[in-house]
């Protein structure tokens, strides 16, 4: 009996080789457009943003810059206002991460209960995060007015209500965003309110992937209430709160638009932070290479908390 011929025994596709450069050039080519869109506004400013920070430019853009190595990060070292800014940013950091952990995660685990209506109370929960933090700083803005409804609700509790008896009829209008030591707590106030509901989203997807079996065996072992939560929920969901956690505190590294918006850093420079600090050497002081260079140790600080990440989560993270 004759085998089949040469011809017969050909694959009728293309072989593997050319099947996955075909493969491979088509994905390339759906990348093309977001690939060049990022490295236009991405990564080619950062490159250029990081060679500035080598040089001297002067007040015309047109100018050519000046090469002058070291002496920016020098600069910065010896600058007192951009260690007043960077504990500014810490102290923001400080005071903004640990109540939006706790909080989005307490809001998860009410939310996370099989109750009717309680979609209705995760959309209420996260409507904030839809809100413009335009639209939310000008209102929370018109909210800490010496005229604005806190006050006016303050004053008639001291006029007619129960501070009446504690402050005697008298009441004067707090300055939230006039006084230096309320205007940064009033101003992390406002990112508290907007990324609670955003982090109890990533809360909520972890607590629907813990088995329901592990909450019944620890009930017939005694732990009911917060305590199962503390025996179950928090071991499990140990990655997520490691992602929030470096996620939020990035976030709060680089805020901008809350100080910019309700307090342009003021008063006294109490709410100025690093990213206010490089808008304001560069738009202000025409200063863009030593803005480059706090740009620069921004960058530095970001990456050291995508590192802490990283470190943290390991192989049961997110990768």
């Amino acid at each position: 009996m004759q085998g089949p011929s040469p011809s017969s025994a050909r694959p009728a596709f293309p072989a593997d080789g050319a099947a996955a450069r075909r493969r491979s050039a088509t994905a390339w080519g759906f990348l093309a457009p977001a690939l060049l869109l990022i490295g236009l506004s991405v990564l080619i400013p950062a490159a250029m943003a990081l060679v500035m920070s080598f040089t001297r430019s002067g007040l015309d853009v047109g100018e050519p810059l000046q090469w002058v190595g070291l002496a920016n990060i020098r600069r910065l070292l010896a600058d007192p206002m951009f260690f007043k800014v960077l504990g500014t940013t810490l102290l923001y950091l400080v005071g903004v991460v640990p109540p939006v952990v706790l909080g989005s995660l307490v809001l998860a685990v009410l939310v996370n209960r099989q109750l009717p209506g309680i979609h209705w109370f995760r959309a209420a929960f996260y409507t904030p995060v839809l809100v413009s933090i335009v639209v939310a700083a000008i209102a929370f803005r018109w909210l800490y007015a010496e005229t604005g409804l806190i006050n006016g609700w303050l004053s008639a509790l001291a006029r007619d209500g129960w501070l009446a008896g504690l402050l005697g009829g008298s009441f004067q209008p707090i300055g939230f965003l006039t006084n230096p030591a309320l205007a940064l707590p009033s101003v992390m106030l406002v990112t508290l309110w907007k990324g609670l509901g955003y982090y109890m989203v990533i809360f909520v997807a972890g607590l629907q992937g813990i088995p329901q079996d592990l909450y019944e065996a620890a009930e017939l072992d005694g732990s009911e209430g917060w305590r199962k939560h503390c025996d179950i929920t928090l071991p499990l969901l140990r990655p997520y709160i490691t992602l929030v956690a470096v996620i939020s505190a990035i976030a709060a590294t680089k805020v901008f638009e809350e100080v910019y918006l309700m307090t342009q850093g003021g008063p006294a420079e109490s709410t100025k932070t690093l990213v206010y600090y490089v808008y304001d050497q560069a738009f202000a002081e025409l200063e863009i290479s030593y803005a480059c260079t706090v740009g620069l140790a921004l960058f530095v600080i970001v990456l050291l908390l995508s590192l802490v990440r990283f470190a943290f989560a390991g192989d049961k993270g997110f990768t």
